[in-house]
């Protein structure tokens, strides 16, 4: 949907993605009180539901050509055992199909684009709700906020926004929704200026575990509304969300993209914790320790990319001026425009890093700053384990070191969010195809890893990304050490969800 200012459009647009399925019972035919799971056919679900829902809503399993793409996961390993997928056609179907689950007691779960990577998903056995059909976006009058359906994706979110002179916080890959990210977190290019995605959530429309809707905000649901900004995997599934937008600034960014040889492994460490302490929030950087057989065969690198929102190369180059000094193997400069960005530098949803139907296992740490000597440790490990076997050669070491003032500007205590004083981000992520004979070998080699991080800043507690979690974390790390947090998140998770419908994304119990 385009842009479009007139306010009753808007309201007929707002109280149709609102509307509740109350009126519309469930017929008689297909009530079932049994508390028995009973395992559903898409042509029993064909015959009983998808009569009721809208037009373009659909039932398939296995069989289906739609079946391969519904189901295909970023990591395979573990992974949920979907029976059948149904795809609601409009939000007003959500509901019901939540109700039509519960009624033969079978677990549902929701699918936006299939990148969650928890171990815990493999718990699943039911109904996979898919969201892809649910992808509209409209800028709201005041041009302040969009409303964006629950099954949007990075890529098409910057693209939409960009061409109506608009930003707003995605992840960094092109390929995540919003909200699997948003609803755990949400890090990405954004955060410096404007905080995590979740800080950009306005209202959530929710479909609770009951099959009832609700809408949760500041001002209503208040307490859900905290929950779902950090945990709000174990409590709704979120059908539509208005959401902060701000004017974009400038045309072009900055971006430069550095390969060092890892003589260089100190210094480009210590240097990127001297750039921490001067870091200002149009500043973005990553960096990858990864086999690049166009530079070395034998030998991994260091992959540097520095981003500089607003493009003005002269105001970004005196914070290169210290790894110029490393004298890297090579670098790319560029001017490119935000939607480029993720295509410049292999984050789009196209490129390797999104692909789906390989088995990774993922462990992260969050750290306040380099340990020198633990990431020597790390590259060394990475070096010794990449050459075990050729299939597990696309294995890399992540760490993001995004601007964190937008971040921290927001009260730790105002959401379920509780990890605001990590400074970066870094995840070893273990690569292959399916093969379990590689499988105990690479979760040992991602656990060794993140215990080195964890061990290289031993006056902290370890902290945990729900969103980059392996799934064997505690609670406390992903949700806070903080005794009130849990407690109040068991309190809500119990008024709102007491049977647990919502138990299968690092799940609070």
């Amino acid at each position: 949907m385009l842009r479009n200012s007139g306010r009753g459009l808007i309201a007929c647009i707002i109280a149709t993605l609102l509307a509740t399925t109350e009126a519309s019972a469930l017929p008689s035919v297909f009530r079932n009180t049994s508390p028995r799971a009973t395992k559903l056919s898409a042509e029993q679900v064909g015959k009983e539901l998808i009569p009721t829902l809208s037009t373009t809503a659909a039932v398939y399993t296995s069989g289906d050509p739609r079946w391969a793409n519904a189901t295909a996961r970023w990591q395979t390993w573990n992974y949920p055992n979907v029976q059948l997928v149904i795809e609601p056609g409009s939000e007003a179907d959500v509901p019901k199909i939540v109700k039509y689950a519960n009624s033969y007691n079978v677990p549902f779960y929701t699918r936006a684009t299939g990148h969650g990577s928890t171990k815990t998903l493999g718990k699943f056995t039911g109904i996979e709700i898919s969201m892809t059909q649910l992808r509209g976006m409209t800028i709201l009058p005041g041009e302040k906020t969009a409303l964006l359906q629950g099954g949007v994706f990075g890529k098409e979110v910057i693209q939409f926004m960009w061409d109506r002179g608009f930003m707003t916080g995605t992840g960094s890959c092109g390929c995540v929704s919003l909200l699997g990210p948003g609803l755990g977190g949400g890090h990405g290019r954004m955060q410096g200026r404007h905080g995590l995605i979740l800080d950009h959530f306005v209202q959530l429309n929710v479909v609770l575990a009951d099959g009832s809707t609700t809408t949760v905000s500041e001002k209503s649901n208040p307490d859900l509304f905290w929950a779902m900004r950090g945990a709000g995997h174990n409590f709704g599934i979120v059908t539509s969300f208005e959401h902060k937008i701000f004017p974009r600034d400038g045309d072009l960014w900055y971006s430069k993209i550095y390969t060092f040889n890892s003589t260089k492994l100190e210094a480009f460490h210590t240097a990127l914790n001297e750039l921490a302490k001067k870091q200002i929030p149009e500043i973005i950087n990553w960096s990858i320790y990864l086999l690049d057989p166009s530079v070395s065969t034998t030998e991994p690198v260091i992959h540097w990319a520095f981003e500089y929102i607003g493009g003005d190369a002269n105001l970004a180059k005196p914070y290169l001026a210290p790894f110029e000094a490393l004298k890297p193997i090579n670098s790319v400069e560029q001017l490119l425009t935000y939607p480029q960005i993720p295509v410049a530098e292999g984050t789009h949803a196209e490129g390797s890093l999104c692909e789906k139907g390989d088995q990774r296992m993922q462990m992260n740490a969050g750290l306040k700053q380099y340990n020198v000597t633990a990431q020597r440790q790390i590259f060394e490990l990475y070096k010794k384990n990449i050459f075990y076997d050729p299939a597990i050669q696309g294995s890399v070491i992540v760490m993001e070191g995004y601007s964190i003032q937008g971040v921290t500007a927001v009260d730790p205590a105002s959401t379920a969010y509780a990890l605001r004083d990590d400074d970066l981000l870094c995840a070893a992520i273990i690569r292959y195809h399916p093969n379990p004979k590689l499988d105990a070998f690479a979760i040992k080699w991602a656990s060794d890893t993140r215990n080195i991080w964890n061990a290289g800043q031993p006056t902290r507690k370890l902290t945990t990304y729900t969103n980059y979690g392996f799934g064997d974390e505690s609670l406390e790390s992903q949700y806070g050490y903080e005794p009130w947090r849990l407690t109040k998140l068991r309190a809500l998770k119990k008024k709102f969800d007491p049977k647990n419908k919502f138990s299968y994304y690092n799940g609070i119990n």
